[in-house]
């Protein structure tokens, strides 16, 4: 382990995260809302830990695998604490276990919260919950990697712990250029949405909170009522074709700037997104046209906008999907642990990974009637190594098995199993609502602060895909071996 450079690597993401509180320091002092002591001391505590980490001096700047994993593990669980100052400080969460939830929801990109009024919060406050979001939602590590060139050695190792899905993409030779080529696709799609939402009459602000939250597949809003505040058909339209988009494996859109749509046409994965929105929608609308809605256009409108939330796992709702039907109830709970594709910034177990499964078991039944046959498991005509096919199915039995273990001691609480179980999973999948009492209509304010601490390690936990923090727990991962 190279230890002396994992502390300089957490010291720099520090900074980051100072850096990244100056915009809403310049909110909180536009709207004077009493806020501004709050972002400036916080800036001030980052910027003196993060220089004086900054400070120690690495024998070498190579990044190994394990230190890969250690960086962004710790970084993550330092970002979502420090993150919490801002609601401490300015006195808009006094509670210390309320405020790390919070924070480790934003950066997470889970989007549950635990604040009963939105609203009533300063402005500077509710900005920095949304830019927390969006900070998140690409990786605060991949942006250190983007902007600082003294920390590029063997970075590979920390875009694998922090992107989600099987295996990151690279797109150029170099690791630095990639997580540019990623965050220029980022803030461009997010500008674009930006402009679309002003278009549309929505304020300046409240167009950014909500480009924010949808880029990064969070759902963080600064009305209580989420989007459907606004009560706009144009609104939630654009907003639902955008989380979409951010659902979408993002090397799609590197292939497609490079021209090459034939690739694109073919890919497994979004075929099988895009078919799954669909196809969910049109169940939804079949099972509450009649029950719930009077017209075709509205059961289309709300269903097509919480399947695109649900399925991308972005949690923005526009309607109390908790009096639908149970069968809608139910499709939408399958498509919380699914999720969007792999690349993406939404959460879940990723498209990709249910396709693989798919094939494993379709492998193994041919295997059964053929004994002798050779059957290899294909993605968009490539063959998937052995190694990740055995990664996918360990992937699937360690979600469950921390899903199991978080819902156990979340049953501590006595609340109703469908609140409970649901609330693991809108955390572990990095969703926000759930059903029963932390649906659309509720919050998570009524856990203890034992379930709130369990969610908010859940959240990072789904964020980073379980492993580089289940490996802090580890004792062989922190001795020193020859590499």
């Amino acid at each position: 382990m190279n230890y002396r450079m994992i502390f300089r690597s957490l010291g720099t993401v520090m900074c980051i995260e100072a850096a990244c509180m100056v915009p809403s320091l310049l909110v909180s002092v536009i709207y004077r809302q009493g806020d501004a002591m709050s972002f400036l001391l916080s800036i001030m505590i980052l910027a003196v830990l993060g220089l004086g980490l900054r400070r120690i001096k690495a024998i070498t700047s190579d990044i190994y695998a394990r230190d890969g994993f250690a960086i962004v593990a710790l970084a993550w669980l330092l970002v979502s604490a420090f993150g919490a100052l801002p609601f401490l400080l300015s006195g808009a969460i006094p509670s210390v276990t309320d405020a790390i939830f919070e924070s480790a929801s934003a950066f997470s990109t889970t989007g549950a919260s635990i604040l009963r009024e939105v609203e009533v919060l300063p402005r500077g406050i509710i900005f920095w919950r949304s830019f927390a979001h969006w900070m998140g939602g690409m990786g605060v590590l991949i942006l250190m990697i983007a902007i600082l060139p003294s920390v590029k050695a063997n970075t590979l190792h920390i875009m694998k712990a922090e992107s989600p899905g099987p295996a990151p993409e690279k797109f150029v030779p170099k690791i630095g250029q990639t997580a540019k080529i990623l965050y220029t696709i980022y803030i461009a799609l997010t500008a674009v949405e930006v402009i679309f939402l002003l278009a549309g009459g929505m304020p300046l602000y409240d167009s950014l909170i909500h480009a924010f939250g949808t880029a990064s597949t969070g759902g963080f809003s600064s009305k209580n009522a989420s989007v459907g505040a606004y009560g706009s058909v144009y609104m939630e339209t654009v907003i639902t074709i955008f989380m979409l988009i951010f659902g979408v494996n993002f090397s799609v859109y590197y292939t497609a700037l490079k021209g090459n749509l034939k690739s694109i046409m073919r890919d497994e994965e979004l075929l099988f997104y895009l078919g799954t929105v669909i196809t969910a929608i049109i169940l939804i609308v079949l099972n509450t046209y009649g029950k719930v809605y009077q017209s075709i256009g509205e059961a289309v409108r709300y269903a097509s906008f919480q399947v695109g939330s649900v399925i991308t796992t972005t949690g923005y709702a526009t309607a109390d999907f908790t009096l639908w039907p149970v069968f809608s109830q139910c499709l939408l709970v399958l498509l919380m642990l699914m999720g969007a594709s792999a690349g993406s910034t939404a959460g879940g177990m990723k498209c990709l990974r249910i396709i693989l499964l798919v094939k494993i078991i379709k492998r193994e039944i041919v295997k059964i009637i053929h004994p002798r046959s050779v059957q290899t498991v294909k993605i968009n005509g490539r063959a998937v190594d052995e190694e990740v096919l055995s990664g996918v199915m360990a992937f699937f039995f360690v979600y469950f098995a921390v899903f199991a273990a978080s819902a156990i001691v979340l049953s501590l609480d006595n609340k109703d199993m469908v609140s409970t179980t649901t609330a693991v999973i809108a955390c572990l999948s990095n969703i926000g609502p759930g059903l029963g009492t932390v649906g659309p209509a509720g919050n998570f304010a009524d856990f203890s602060n034992l379930g709130k601490a369990v969610l908010s390690l859940c959240m990072i936990v789904g964020r980073l895909e379980i492993y580089p923090i289940l490996l802090l727990f580890a004792p062989a991962f922190w001795k020193r071996v020859n590499i």
